[in-house]
């Protein structure tokens, strides 16, 4: 029985919606928190449970939802490109898609096209096929029959036939186009930056529970009170901060498809920010793939009518259809001839040739670049005047191509592969190929970025150079692929850094050069839409492909630019510099929020007081954390600047959980105390004592807990209430409204995050009051001198910050000092953190 293909394997992104659920739902962090909610469950701890649990569960839908999502768009694009192959079948040829072909097929594989199963060729078709994919190398492999075939390949030149034998997943055609479509995100500078501070939590909490254990240990503290604070202690890891982060992208992702361009990775939005060098090919990339024949200038013996009549049957009787024959077609008529031999053009070889058998036509022409066909012009022919004429239209920007003849020979094969005899020059063809729409403004939009334009081509540096004066690039060094060659590895390196603008390169040589320039410490984009780029792209850290490129190069970019258009670059910088800022406003807030439950623990331990919260206390965050990190996500300014996320932990983060470690302590003893006097006095009045009653299900003088348990709820009521209020007032210094608060980032004229900000106060100020939320959450109402004491140190809080960033306590205490002092491009400070007539020196640019 035959293999077949015949299963939609091939449209699938690599993981099982079983596979994507599973890994999602039993992961580290969910395990743990599970665990600890069914312990509480055995204590009859349900509510500490469910929000215990709740708080994995959650995790597990978004996540669960962005990978199906991403999934299915990995799907649909496979779809749109979804390859087919010719078959003979029934003796007839037909076009089969790849999923369908089974073992036996035999194929027509034409220029241009991919293998898709592996094989032995049959018949008397010779072909070149390009195996860079397989093995890396540049250099083209002739095939005949007999000789094997393997998917994957590509078919620059030449026509045959071949018998399949190996289809499905065992070819390799399956294998790379599984890899190419599989989603496996890379980390970004941002998510490692996050990933290590999730790492540094998970140790500080560690240490605490230890600490706590042993604590308790001594005190003699009872199994549920060590359960009840591990719950806690897990939850400080802001793990949802990963949520986040894939809120942003998805968002990302969403505006760029309305813009025009496809998102495969999804955090290439973010990565287009970071990118500090931009390769990209030229013909098909930075130039549209139509050319026109601009000029033809007669060589040697050649008349102009001569030369014109031999290059357009030339062009008439190869069977090449690439952009340059058929711009000769569109200009010269000529006549189809019977052909000897042919030898179709590929990069890599970088010129074609035909041989004419016909009496009086007797011969071989040849056509391609000039430097590679000058060693096998006759020694009698006057070169200079080549030249010149070569240096003249590549000056202009044209592509320059030589028109050579032997008339004594039909061999363009000897044993090992391509070959050239000597040749006598025909003439000179100088094409024109024009920009890309948008492709000048956008380069010169990356230039004034800082990004490094670096153009390689396989065309001639004098062509390329002459192309990129209508970009960014000008008086840009150039080197050629034969001058590459020569190199030591470190003077190759040294070029890379130096060179803008690189001709006659190899495929081989192009993927060299992006990995020379990431080994320099830059984050490197390449943009390339042929075979000959698929290397380059895959070393690159943002590969983008062009929609018309071949199906292999849309497989491995990151991002597709449909229609050919480089318009989608300009909203793909915003977009990633507004997940950037997303991701850092959501960042700083759930970082600020774990840092500073985590120095409150420590505080109040430190002064010999109860466990200051409970797990079903965390619920009141999704007020004060969840949706505020949401929705600046969404509302995150494209235009602001923000530091470093490590800069800003130590800027930003330390300085809000020290201060409110040390204003919350403070609070929460102050009131500690003060209660625990009162409810000590025999005068209590009844109603606080039936108030008491209700929240905390004691009954006054019959449980001997009843003033221990009243004191600690409303004790953590407040100090819970204190922190939630500084949680929301931090949106207020993310996002100031006005230039008092702008003491961390300049005036926002967006107004949303400030209603946003008094919205959640009257949110959490109702849930305190609503006795089915207040019961859940572990709360109680506070009394009016808690309200006082509470808003009297947030006043403080507030006011503490706007100084400690005002007046820079923080950074003369590490003994920070400012690299730069100058003003941004923008008008704002160095940093871009403050508004140019800030009265505040802008603090120090962290560099990244």
């Amino acid at each position: 029985m035959r293999r077949t293909a015949t299963t939609d394997d091939s449209l699938e992104s690599g993981r099982t919606y079983a596979h994507i659920l599973r890994v999602n739902l039993f992961n580290f962090f969910n395990l743990t928190l599970f665990a600890v909610g069914a312990i509480l469950v055995i204590f009859g701890r349900y509510n500490d449970a469910l929000i215990t649990v709740s708080a994995g569960g959650v995790g597990t839908i978004i996540n669960t939802w962005q990978e199906i999502r991403a999934k299915r768009q990995l799907e649909q694009i496979t779809l749109l490109v979804r390859p087919t192959a010719q078959v003979v079948r029934d003796g007839r040829e037909q076009t089969v898609d790849a999923a369908h072909l089974v073992e036996g097929d035999l194929i027509h594989l034409h220029a241009g096209d991919q293998a898709l199963v592996d094989g032995v060729v049959t018949g008397n078709g010779v072909a070149e096929m390009d195996e860079a994919l397989l093995t890396g190398e540049s250099e083209l492999v002739r095939k005949g029959e007999g000789d094997r075939l393997f998917s994957g390949s590509f078919c620059v030149s030449g026509d045959l036939h071949y018998r399949a034998d190996a289809v499905g997943a065992e070819s390799y055609a399956g294998q790379l186009t599984a890899a190419a479509r599989t989603f496996t995100p890379t980390s970004t500078p941002l998510q490692q930056q996050v990933a290590f501070i999730i790492r540094l939590l998970m140790i500080l909490t560690a240490f605490m529970a230890l600490i706590f254990y042993i604590g308790g240990f001594i005190r003699d503290l009872n199994f549920l009170q060590n359960v009840e604070a591990s719950a806690v202690l897990i939850g400080l890891i802001p793990y949802g901060l990963f949520l986040t982060i894939n809120l942003a992208y998805v968002l990302g992702a969403i505006k760029l498809a309305r813009a025009g361009a496809v998102v495969q990775q999804t955090n290439a939005v973010e990565s287009l920010h970071y990118v500090d060098v931009l390769c990209m090919d030229k013909t098909g990339t930075l130039t549209t793939n139509s050319l026109q024949m601009d000029d033809l200038a007669p060589l040697g013996a050649a008349t102009l009518d001569d030369a014109r009549r031999l290059l357009g049957d030339f062009a008439h009787s190869t069977s090449d259809d690439n952009a340059t024959i058929l711009a000769i077609r569109q200009e010269l008529p000529g006549v189809q001839h019977c052909l000897a031999d042919e030898v179709r053009f590929a990069s890599v070889r970088k010129w074609s040739g035909l041989a004419f058998a016909e009496e009086g036509e007797q011969g071989i022409f040849a056509l391609g670049a000039p430097e590679v066909l000058l060693p096998n012009l006759s020694s009698e022919f006057d070169g200079p005047t080549l030249q010149q004429q070569i240096a003249e239209w590549s000056d202009q920007g044209l592509r320059v191509l030589l028109f050579a003849r032997n008339q004594e020979t039909t061999v363009l094969h000897n044993g090992q592969g391509a070959a050239l005899p000597l040749l006598q020059p025909l003439g000179l063809i100088g094409l024109r190929d024009e920009l890309r729409p948008y492709a000048g403004d956008i380069l010169q939009q990356f230039a004034e970025l800082g990004v490094q334009i670096k153009i390689i081509s396989g065309d001639s540096p004098q062509t390329v150079a002459a192309l990129a004066r209508q970009t960014a690039l000008h008086g840009a060094r150039g080197f050629t692929g034969a001058e590459l060659e020569r190199m030591s590895p470190a003077e190759f390196e040294q070029a890379a850094e130096e060179g803008a603008i690189f001709g006659r390169i190899t495929p081989e040589q192009k993927a060299r050069l992006v990995t020379a320039l990431r080994h320099h410490g830059h984050y490197v984009a390449m943009i390339g839409d042929g075979v000959n780029d698929i290397l380059a792209l895959k070393k690159a850290q943002l590969g983008i492909a062009m929609q018309s490129g071949s199906s292999a190069t849309r497989n491995v970019a990151d991002m597709v630019l449909l229609n050919d258009s480089y318009a989608a670059l300009a909203p793909a910088l915003a977009a990633g510099k507004q997940v950037i800022n997303g991701i850092t406003n959501a960042t700083l807030l759930l970082l600020a929020r774990a840092f500073t439950y985590a120095f409150a623990i420590i505080g109040v331990l430190m002064v010999g007081l109860p466990f200051p919260f409970e797990p079903a206390q965390a619920g009141i965050t999704a007020i004060t954390v969840g949706l505020p990190s949401f929705f600046l996500t969404l509302w995150a300014r494209p235009q602001a600047k923000v530091e470093p996320l490590l800069a800003a932990l130590v800027r930003f983060v330390l300085p809000v959980a020290l201060w409110s470690m040390l204003i919350g302590v403070a609070l929460y003893t102050f009131v500690y105390f003060r209660t625990s006097a009162a409810l000590t006095n025999p005068f209590i009045p009844p109603e606080v004592i039936a108030r008491f009653e209700h929240y905390t299900g004691l009954t006054y003088q019959v449980d001997q807990h009843f003033g221990l348990t009243a004191t600690r709820i409303l004790t953590q009521t407040a100090l819970s209430v204190f922190l939630s209020l500084n949680g929301l007032a931090l949106i207020l210094f993310l996002e100031p409204p006005t230039s008092w608060l702008a003491s961390w980032r300049s005036v926002s004229e967006d107004r949303r995050p400030t209603w946003l900000t008094i919205a959640l106060v009257g949110l959490l100020i109702v849930s305190l009051y609503v006795p089915f939320i207040a019961n859940y959450l572990g709360f109680m109402p506070p009394f009016p001198p808690i309200w006082r004491d509470i808003l009297v140190s947030l006043a403080l809080w507030i006011l503490g910050l706007h100084l400690f960033w005002r007046k820079r306590w923080f950074d003369r205490l590490l003994m920070v000092t400012a690299k730069n002092e100058g003003e941004g491009a923008d008008g704002q400070g160095a940093d871009g953190l403050l508004p140019k007539d800030s009265e505040y020196t802008p603090p120090p640019d962290y560099g990244g």
